[in-house]
């Protein structure tokens, strides 16, 4: 892939994480009310993790746009 259509891959998730992060947290706190969204939860989980995936694989990585650990502890520095 070229330097122009990697960078343009890397711009498209990182608006998908910008976007997918908080339909997550919705996601999360719908939950607990009704666990049956708990695959849909998931489902958006694993699309912000291959998202991350994208904009990281360089091996630089990008950790401003990767969502916060679900725990809710913060992220520490790499």
């Amino acid at each position: 892939m070229g330097q122009t259509n990697q960078a343009r891959a890397k711009a498209l998730a990182q608006n998908l994480v910008v976007l997918l992060t908080s339909y997550e947290e919705e996601l999360m706190a719908l939950e607990r009310e009704a666990p049956i969204v708990g695959q849909l939860r998931r489902a958006v989980g694993i699309a912000i993790a291959e998202a991350c995936y994208c904009i990281s694989d360089d091996g630089l990585g990008m950790p401003e746009y990767m969502p916060p650990p679900a725990d809710g502890q913060s992220r520490r520095a790499g």
